[in-house]
């Protein structure tokens, strides 16, 4: 059977005459959908990169939470972490060279194999195909999981593309942004369309269940339906549960970084979007996951350009007493 292309002619009203969506916005809903989820357990695991950022050859290094992390693969690919400073004086192990699975600093060229070593001791870690994780038990302060908290995800054959932005807020503000899905068409007229939220978080059922037309150009479309949960306390996930590419999951994960000047927060919101179809063409498509993955990190990139600045608004209120509510 000829399968229907996803596309759709859609009509909406122009953007002032919208149906207005903050009535149904409510503080109350979205801060009670944002406190059940930072009270669900992490086991101290933070997203750092994406898998593909953390080469054969190279370290890779970024700060988590004010610690200085440092990534690197050893011999098979495995993930290794530790403090990213070198135990003898100090160097910044991510400046430095692996070499036959052994990360070398640069100074002096002490060698570490992701063992301890005098007072350096490796963190554990985690590469799910798509990012990479680290466990911080000092940070976290919970109870530590062998592994990260992850959704549901779709089968082999998807194509993935990571995009990372940083903003001057807390993971708590990017999770906020995500637990209010009534913004979309307003905030984002360029990506969607005749958004209808149709099924609010509770607690008996903890999720948005969404009704939207994603915008390809002019009045052509792909209508989903989308469900919006969080599986731990730095992460959103949307599932695309009916429509054209069921099964796709975006993840957004908000992993807090060093201070900035005059010790303002600072957040990446680092979000891994797994596209997914069952279409003879996706199949087709695969072979030009190299071309794809830009242009799906540009999609997200601009999105949350505009809601690093909903999530740095919402921080700055808060961090001085003028949050509504």
């Amino acid at each position: 059977m000829r399968q229907r292309l996803p596309l759709r002619l859609f009509r909406s009203r122009p953007w002032p005459e919208q149906e207005p969506t903050w009535r149904e916005a409510k503080p109350a809903l979205i801060e009670a959908a944002l406190k059940r989820a930072v009270a669900r357990p992490s086991g101290n695991w933070f997203v750092v990169a994406a898998s593909r950022e953390v080469v054969t050859g190279r370290p890779f290094g970024r700060t988590v939470a004010g610690r200085e992390v440092v990534l690197w693969r050893g011999a098979g690919g495995r993930l290794h972490a530790g403090p990213g400073a070198c135990p003898h004086l100090g160097a910044p192990l991510c400046d430095g060279a692996v070499h036959q699975g052994q990360l070398v600093c640069r100074w002096h060229g002490l060698a570490l194999d992701g063992r301890g070593f005098g007072g350096w001791s490796p963190y554990p870690a985690h590469d799910d195909g798509v990012l990479a994780w680290v466990r911080l038990d000092d940070v976290g302060g919970e109870e530590p999981l062998p592994e990260p908290v992850l959704p549901a995800r779709p089968p082999r054959g998807s194509i993935e593309a990571v995009a990372t932005l940083v903003g001057r807020c807390e993971p708590e503000d990017v999770v906020a942004n995500r637990l209010d899905p009534w913004h979309g068409a307003w905030f984002h007229p360029y990506s969607f369309a005749n958004l209808r939220v149709v099924e609010s978080a509770t607690e008996a059922e903890d999720r948005f269940l969404v009704e939207v037309t994603f915008r390809v150009a002019g009045r052509v479309g792909v209508p989903v339906v989308a469900a919006f949960t969080c599986p731990e306390p730095r992460t959103v996930v949307m599932h695309i549960v009916s429509g054209e590419g069921e099964g796709s999951v975006v993840e957004t994960h908000a992993t807090p970084l060093a201070p900035g000047p005059g010790g303002v927060a600072r957040t990446a919101v680092i979000e891994a979007t797994i596209a997914h179809s069952t279409r003879r063409g996706f199949a087709l498509a695969r072979p030009a996951a190299p071309v794809i993955r830009p242009l799906m990190r540009w999609a997200a990139n601009r999105l949350w350009r505009d809601d690093l600045a909903y999530a740095e608004r919402r921080y700055a209120l808060r961090s001085t007493g003028r949050f509504p509510g």
